[in-house]
């Protein structure tokens, strides 16, 4: 039965979720009544919603109006230090505490995503997925909730560093490599994997941005 959730807690993760498709940039003025218009609600969980994502800066204010925040190249290299660290501790939590079960799915991840590596859209949704489900296998409610926050600052990037040639079938073998590790109980392994994988995603996307800076 679909939901009929219609509170500040669902605008919130509606726009959230806009902004983390692509339908909202970095740089967009979001406004209240046309988001009320287009999420089919009213105007007060809007501007809750709304003032919820300014204050965990993933909007911000230019003049009077609410703006898609941006990062710039110091925040980035900031983002993607404490992106690695946390990805590292979950890939070696989960060698540690993953069922069976979640390891599998794992594997099943890895193999569906690779009938998507021709669509980079479809490849960063399918990254945010397997990522999200090695966070849960770690069963560590506290450091989910750190890697939420950074999934929400990861949402304010406009490109994706599977748009780089090569790139979806580098990181499907650094992928395997992640939940070899984990299904073996390496901790170590599981942890080195996932810092490399994030470490070569960032080098990936400074070299997307460089080229986009030198072509405009």
């Amino acid at each position: 039965m679909p939901s009929t959730e219609t509170g500040p807690t669902d605008a919130y993760r509606r726009i959230l979720q806009a902004i983390d498709n692509g339908e909202f940039n970095p740089g967009d003025r979001l406004v209240e009544s046309e988001l009320a218009d287009r999420l089919g609600m009213s105007r007060t969980p809007i501007r809750e919603a709304l003032q919820r994502l300014e204050t965990q800066s993933v909007l911000a204010r230019d003049g009077r109006s609410l703006i898609v925040s941006s990062l710039d190249h110091d925040q980035l290299g900031e983002l993607y230090v404490v992106r690695a660290e946390l990805e590292g501790l979950a890939a070696r939590l989960a060698a540690q505490h993953a069922a069976p079960e979640e390891i599998r799915v794992l594997y099943d991840m890895i193999d569906a995503d690779k009938k998507l590596m021709s669509d980079p859209k479809a490849m960063s949704r399918a990254n945010k997925r397997f990522h999200r489900q090695i966070h849960l296998a770690s069963h560590n409610r506290y450091l989910i909730q750190q890697l939420d926050s950074v999934r929400r600052s990861m949402a304010l990037l406009s490109t994706t560093s599977f748009s780089a040639e090569g790139r979806p079938e580098v990181a499907m073998a650094e992928h395997n490599a992640i939940v070899d590790a984990i299904a073996g109980r390496d901790g170590d392994g599981a942890d080195e994997a996932a810092r490399a994988h994030i470490s070569i995603a960032y080098e990936t996307r400074l070299k997307i941005d460089a080229e986009g800076r030198n072509g405009s």
